[in-house]
């Protein structure tokens, strides 16, 4: 019962997390800020995805949430690479 409200709070606080990083993403000066947001944004997928999974009892969204936290690193190192050296492979 008491783990039920601790799973809505804590997605209330991941779901307007990833609302703030939108804004950032949207009114970010500098192409930095909106990599950071992104990654960000990522970061807070992943743990609305876990806490999905708590909330239904499956496994199934835990591992969903490991592909998405594989591709984020992934993309957050191209896009740091893209920004240092202009292009990604080489």
């Amino acid at each position: 019962m008491i783990i039920e409200y601790a799973i809505y709070f804590a997605a209330f606080c991941f779901g307007s997390s990833l609302l703030m990083n939108l804004w950032k993403i949207v009114s970010a000066e500098g192409v930095g800020d909106r990599v950071l947001a992104l990654d960000t944004m990522v970061i807070n997928a992943i743990a609305l995805m876990v806490l999905f999974g708590m909330w239904k009892g499956t496994e199934i969204y835990f591992e969903a949430a490991m592909l998405i936290a594989m591709l984020g690193f992934v993309s957050t190192v191209a896009y740091a690479r893209f920004m240092l050296r202009g292009n990604i492979i080489e």
